[in-house]
């Protein structure tokens, strides 16, 4: 087994390899990551680690209200337990900042990452600013059935599209061209789909490709029963959404 250290950035989503993630960094301690990433002068090693919190809160509590509104510093594991390890998931993903912009007022930063590789999370480790954690890399295996199991995802997911197009009363543009590679199909359809984020934890923990297109293919299929059912499509999208106020 083979682990490496990265520094972690904590969500209320789920990062998938390929898909791009957008964030709005003004926290202190991610900041400080931030601006230590944009240091490394190869811009191809700028690597942190997303991982999903199971119970905690992104955004760590402040004393805004306080008589002299000053928000008090956030540590590192501010808003996690005492032991941050009970606070993630187990599985999260590798990410690539391939832009760190700084805001010209010095507020923070704008970050566009893109998903890599998923890890398996050993330990974790509070620094001085932010956290980091031993990971170990997951491959990536195919599982059997993969390229079929595929197929079957994409049609169901375009089912899945036509149904909640036809609720939110919109109307698809031309059907999209969709991959073919069996890991993309499983990682798009997740990322794409409106799912709680304990689901598409589930899905990103998924031990191969088959076995995830396997579960998506079931999860489609009751959305799009639901949501034919439903008169109107709940607002739950809005809630899952992710915001990334980091």
């Amino acid at each position: 087994m083979t682990t490496t250290q990265l520094p972690l950035f904590p969500l209320n989503t789920v990062l998938y390899p390929g898909l791009v993630l957008p964030l709005n960094v003004f926290e202190d301690r991610y900041r400080a990551l931030m601006a230590d990433l944009a240091a490394v002068p190869d811009e191809d090693d700028r690597a942190f680690g997303v991982i999903a919190i199971r119970e905690g809160h992104e955004v760590a509590p402040t004393a805004l209200g306080l008589p002299d509104g000053e928000p008090l510093p956030a540590g590192p594991g501010a808003g996690f337990a005492e032991d941050p390890m009970t606070s993630f998931h187990e599985v999260g993903c590798v990410a690539d900042a391939s832009t760190i912009r700084e805001r010209p007022d010095g507020s923070g930063y704008e970050v566009v990452a893109t998903g890599t590789t998923r890890f398996r999370l050993r330990s974790v480790t509070a620094g001085e600013q932010y956290l980091t954690g031993e990971v170990e890399l997951l491959d990536e295996e195919e599982g059997e059935g993969a390229a079929p199991l595929a197929q079957g995802v994409l049609r169901a997911f375009r089912a899945y599209q036509r149904e909640l197009a036809t609720a939110m009363e919109r109307t698809l543009a031309g059907e999209q061209e969709l991959p073919e590679e069996p890991s993309v199909v499983s990682y798009l359809v997740a990322a794409a789909t409106l799912l709680s984020t304990a689901e598409k934890q589930e899905l990103l923990q998924a031990p191969d490709t088959a076995e995830r297109l396997a579960r998506e293919l079931k999860l489609l299929r009751r959305e799009t029963t639901l949501i034919g059912k439903l008169p109107s499509v709940p607002g739950a999208d809005f809630t899952q959404r992710p915001t990334y106020l980091n």
